[in-house]
């Protein structure tokens, strides 16, 4: 994949904004999105039985820090 010179290709980090780890602050950067809504919407998914819990912390870790 070619990207112009002038433009970085996206990169999913951790965002400075953040309110307990950032992940999801950082997933609404990656996709262009309001970051209100995805922590809206990950509220709402704990109502629903799954893993989110453990998949926000995979990614805690596993996601780089932007300040970084």
């Amino acid at each position: 994949m070619t990207y112009p010179s002038d433009s970085q290709p996206k990169r999913l980090t951790r965002s400075e904004d953040r309110w307990i780890g950032g992940v999801c602050g950082g997933l609404a950067d990656y996709f262009g999105i309001d970051p209100v809504l995805v922590r809206v919407l990950f509220v709402a998914s704990l109502l629903l039985p799954g893993p989110q819990v453990l998949l926000y912390v995979i990614l805690w870790f596993v996601m780089p820090d932007a300040r970084a």
